[in-house]
């Protein structure tokens, strides 16, 4: 059975850094490209990151470039996503799904973590 935890969200203040975690059971992460989505109240399905299992590449949506990195542990079998700089803007759930082709053609995904940045 094909699952994804993701872990790691909190309240942090405007400038401050989380690192999301994306477990995956079921299937080795390492032969899919993973990325990430966020989902504010209100607003439509937004990609943030995905890493490409072929050959590493990373890509961002201009909002969160220069802020967050993707990385993946194929040891642990875990997808990283370290934000920093966060911004109230950057609230939302944030959920790792296979991600085809860094496509944003999401298959699978988690229950999903909230991140919330606020004073």
């Amino acid at each position: 059975q094909v699952q994804l935890v993701e872990s790691g969200g909190g309240l942090v203040q405007p400038g401050g850094s989380l690192r999301l975690s994306c477990a995956a059971s079921g299937f080795t992460l390492d032969s899919y490209d993973i990325g990430w989505f966020r989902q504010a109240p209100g607003k439509e399905r937004e990609g943030v990151s995905c890493i490409s299992n072929s050959d590493g590449s990373t890509y961002y949506t201009d909002s969160v470039k220069g802020r967050f990195t993707i990385s993946r542990d194929n040891a642990k079998n875990t997808v990283y996503l370290q934000m920093n700089s966060l911004k109230p803007e950057d609230t939302a759930v944030y959920y790792c799904a296979t991600d085809p082709g860094c496509s944003m053609r999401y298959d699978y995904w988690g229950q999903g973590t909230q991140v919330t940045v606020s004073s």
